[in-house]
Formats: C-alpha cells, sequence, structure tokens
C-alpha cells in the first residue's frame, strides 16, 4: 500500500504537469492520461515545484504588479547590453524534438512553466520561484521555453530550460537578486499558487558548473522541498547563468525522493554550445 500510495502520489504530480504544460507526441500524451487516471485520488498530493525570479524591494508595490513583488530602482537609466530579438533566442534554444544523450527536448504547449501564478512568501526569494514578467518588474523583453527529459520514462528526470532577453542591464540585476535570495532563503520558504502551497526546506548553494570566458556569471542551488502533505522530501536543482543581456535557467526536479545531483551535465553543455553558436558571446 505504501508504495502504490507513492506511485499515485507521483502520477498526480505527473498529471498537474500535464495539465499545464502539455506534452507533444503520442507518447508523450499516453504519459499524461495514465496520470489523469489518478488524478482524481491524488490531486491533494500534488508535489509544489519551483521556478526563479525578483528584484531587492522586499516589500513594495509595482503599478500592475501584485502586493509584494520587488520595485526596480528609482531612475534607473537605460543602459546595459543590447537585448537580444526572439529570433535570436528561438535560434540559440534546443529545437522540438532535438535530442542530447538520452534526452529529448520539447516546446511548453501551454506555455512556460513556473509563470505568473507562481509567488514566494517572503517576496525576496521569488526569483527562486517565477521570473516570469507578470510576477517581476524587470525590463524583460522576450523569452523562449524548452522541456527537456527522457520519453519512455513518466517519472524520469525533468529539466525546464528557459531563455530570457533584458533590457536597461537588468539581465545583472536577476542575478544579483538570485544571489540575494540564496542568502536570505537559506532556511526555506514558501512557495504560493493559486490552489497549493509547497515548502522549501532548505536553499542551498552548489558549485556553478564552467561556462567559459562567454558567460558574465553563473550561480546553482539545491533546493529540498517537502510535498504539501508534509511527508516526502524532494530534490530539485536551479542553474543561471548570464551572458550580456541574456539569461539561460535550467531547472531539474524528478517525482522522486532521491537526489538528482545537479542539471545534468550534457543539457547544460549542449544548450549552452548552441546559445553560443547562435548569438556569439564575448
Amino acid at each position: 500500500m505504501f508504495w502504490a500510495g507513492k506511485q499515485m502520489f507521483w502520477a498526480g504530480k505527473q498529471m498537474f504537469w500535464a495539465g499545464k504544460q502539455g506534452k507533444l507526441g503520442k507518447l508523450r500524451a499516453r504519459r499524461q492520461g495514465a496520470a489523469v487516471a489518478v488524478a482524481g485520488v491524488v490531486f491533494a498530493g500534488a508535489v509544489a515545484c519551483g521556478g526563479s525570479d525578483s528584484g531587492t524591494d522586499k516589500g513594495g508595490k509595482n503599478d500592475g504588479k501584485p502586493d509584494g513583488t520587488p520595485t526596480a530602482s528609482a531612475g534607473k537609466a537605460a543602459s546595459g547590453p543590447k537585448p537580444l530579438t526572439e529570433a535570436q533566442l528561438t535560434a540559440a534554444a534546443f529545437t522540438d524534438g532535438e535530442t542530447v544523450g538520452k534526452y529529448t527536448a520539447s516546446e511548453f504547449t501551454l506555455g512556460g512553466p513556473n509563470g505568473e501564478e507562481y509567488t514566494a512568501d517572503p517576496a525576496v526569494c521569488q526569483p527562486l520561484v517565477s521570473l516570469a514578467g507578470e510576477v517581476t518588474d524587470y525590463e524583460l523583453r522576450t523569452e523562449v521555453n524548452r522541456r527537456v527529459d527522457v520519453p519512455d520514462e513518466m517519472l524520469g528526470l525533468t529539466v525546464s530550460v528557459q531563455l530570457r532577453s533584458y533590457a536597461n542591464g537588468d539581465a545583472a540585476r536577476v542575478m544579483k537578486d538570485v544571489a540575494e535570495a540564496g542568502k536570505e532563503c537559506a532556511d526555506g520558504f514558501t512557495e504560493e499558487r493559486a490552489i497549493a502551497k509547497g515548502k522549501y526546506l532548505k536553499v542551498e548553494p552548489v558549485k556553478a558548473p564552467d561556462f567559459g570566458e562567454g558567460a558574465d556569471e553563473a550561480r546553482a542551488y539545491h533546493f529540498t522541498i517537502l510535498d504539501v502533505k508534509g511527508k516526502l522530501k524532494l530534490h530539485e536543482y536551479l542553474t543561471v547563468v548570464r551572458a550580456g543581456s541574456a539569461t539561460l535557467s535550467f531547472r531539474g526536479e524528478i517525482i522522486d525522493t532521491k537526489d538528482i545531483g545537479g542539471v545534468p551535465k550534457e543539457v547544460l553543455d549542449a544548450q549552452w554550445e548552441k546559445f553560443e553558436a547562435a548569438v556569439g558571446t564575448k
């Protein structure tokens, strides 16, 4: 009964992802269907998943932003490297069906992961939850989202890859706020969504990969997350690298209690090499 309950629990989370993000292909549709079959029983046990982004003013309001969303520094001048276009980011991203070792990339059919419904309490932790434009005040110009996983592994590792372009030097501000969140939220925080809450028990910095001279800065974190029933401890990893006006974010998670040890190196390397080839770096 214990293991059956865990399998149903994990399948419930898979159903939640499938309903929110969708997947392409007949095989992936079958994976979603398997999760839907148990959804009515285990939906309450859906695991909270994470995202990344926020500013430094922890208590302010923004015009058109939710209460508590960080605000930009007053009088910020238009400066910084030129933003990349959507066409440039698309050329730099994985294509649908592209393979990286045993992994395959796909597009999110219902938009990107960790969108505007993901917020953090306290607000300073927002960079570790969602970088969506609706819940941050950065000058986000465009973004491209991809999903990387093993198609025939229903409960296997999934990596959300998000490429973003910013104006007015805000890519550097994103990295600064990610670093602040990593320190301020080390002892945990709450991720809030419209239908559920998740408790991050611990935020730990880990060694960031070496992306070479083309990268301006990179940060990586390990999250220990408690499921909404308060019973299982899950592990997620976030790696963020900046190159000029762009950031590349990688979030690795698995519907299991085992520690995956980090975002797969082959996924990081393949995406970075493609980015460098498409847009060039310093």
